[in-house]
């Protein structure tokens, strides 16, 4: 199938208003925008909806991270959390960029995760026995959160009883996402200092009684005789629990109830669990928690003859290119169709670094889940973030028959 784009020029392109609370990247306003036109205008800047479009403009050395500005433009203007936010790797550009994520780059080794799936596997096991013989459970409080908490502890090399500690802080700092940042800053300042300590005692403990773990890694990473400063080893870890935690949750979440809306996949996840890395590769292209990727223009440029300032916002929409059918001709769920890659973990420099752990922790826990909780039904009030930025479940109360 070929869509021809029936825009002339950007005023006549489609308009979504993403500031609207109601808004979602899922509704019928984007699949009718998408088949008008591989773009759209927004509250915000343009929109892109095509696979094409979004793989070429994600590599597009013309744009930067479009987040790095997300405090100022929300009344929030220096202070711990934008000094922070400015510092992390999601927002470095240039040199910098490439220098820390090159330091970072041996920690996030594929052999050190490899290595963890046995205590993955124990620890969703251990989780779903908690819940398994009552046959309901609330996904998020009960397994999601306490699963992504306690992988990011096993990573950590810290004991996993301190997984609600990190998630409280963690969960405080995620109000800094939200549009209420300025109300909040407080909370949002001494969740920052938490985790803050909490990286500097790792830190301390790892120099004076190394391990083997990924903080210990980092620690001691070294390339060219170049290493990571205090600062950078302890911005780096706050942003890996503040960052992973949530993108596991939530992903998981995510998962579960796409699966629910398509139970013969359910099914056949669990009579193969060798396909939990496509379930899991399957369900972030059509359900994403990161439900769009921001860049910025840093320059003037013609782009498929749409002129794009510098200065404009441009958000990069993952579930549309993910389910266009111009590079996906049947877009149904279905974890044994090959598919081209999604975008759920961004692109180009700013892949995300910690994509092999987030796939690697998932793979593990869906199969596992599936063989377990048979027949999963919602089962109560469920309560969601908005599908547009960073989207999930807040509660996902479900009942399921126990396998024998």
């Amino acid at each position: 199938m070929t869509m021809q784009s029936t825009v002339q020029s950007p005023d006549q392109a489609p308009f979504l208003d993403v500031a609207d609370p109601a808004f979602s990247v899922s509704s019928e306003a984007v699949m009718e925008a998408r088949r008008r036109s591989w773009y759209a205008r927004t509250s915000y800047g343009l929109a892109i909806l095509r696979y094409k479009e979004v793989s070429a403009l994600l590599k597009d050395r013309r744009l930067t991270q479009g987040s790095a500005k997300w405090p100022e433009r929300n009344g929030v203007h220096g202070g711990p959390f934008a000094e922070w936010w400015s510092k992390t790797l999601l927002n470095l550009e240039g040199e910098d960029h490439h220098r820390i994520r090159r330091l970072l780059n041996p920690a996030f080794s594929p052999r050190l995760i490899a290595g963890l799936t046995d205590r993955f596997q124990a620890l969703a096991n251990e989780l779903v026995d908690a819940f398994h013989d009552r046959g309901r459970c609330e996904f998020v409080k009960e397994f999601a959160e306490p699963y992504a908490a306690r992988v990011l502890a096993i990573m950590l090399g810290i004991p996993e009883s301190e997984w609600e500690r990190m998630s409280n802080m963690s969960n405080r700092l995620s109000l800094a996402l939200g549009v209420t940042i300025k109300e909040n800053i407080d909370t949002i300042h001494d969740a920052l200092a938490g985790l803050y300590a909490y990286a500097d005692e790792l830190i301390s403990d790892r120099r004076a009684n190394p391990g083997d773990d990924f903080v210990t890694r980092l620690v001691m990473a070294s390339r060219d005789g170049d290493r990571l400063s205090d600062a950078e080893l302890r911005n780096a870890i706050v942003l890996l629990i503040f960052g992973g935690m949530d993108t596991t949750k939530h992903q998981l979440g995510l998962a579960l109830h796409t699966f629910i809306q398509h139970p013969d996949q359910w099914q056949l996840l669990a009579e193969r669990p060798e396909l939990g890395r496509a379930a899991v590769e399957e369900v972030m292209r059509v359900n994403p928690t990161t439900t769009w990727v921001t860049r910025e223009a840093a320059e003037d440029f013609e782009f498929q003859g749409l002129h794009i300032k510098a200065g404009t916002t441009i958000h990069l929409f993952n579930e549309a290119a993910g389910t266009d059918p111009e590079a996906v001709p049947d877009p149904g769920f279905d974890i044994t169709a090959e598919r081209p890659p999604h975008f759920a973990f961004g692109g180009g420099m700013h892949h995300c670094l910690g994509h092999f752990v987030a796939r690697s922790d998932m793979s593990v826990a869906l199969p596992l889940l599936a063989r377990r909780l048979r027949n999963p039904r919602i089962d109560g009030e469920v309560e969601s973030l908005p599908r547009s930025g960073n989207t999930g479940f807040v509660s996902l109360p479900i009942a399921f028959t126990p396998a024998a």
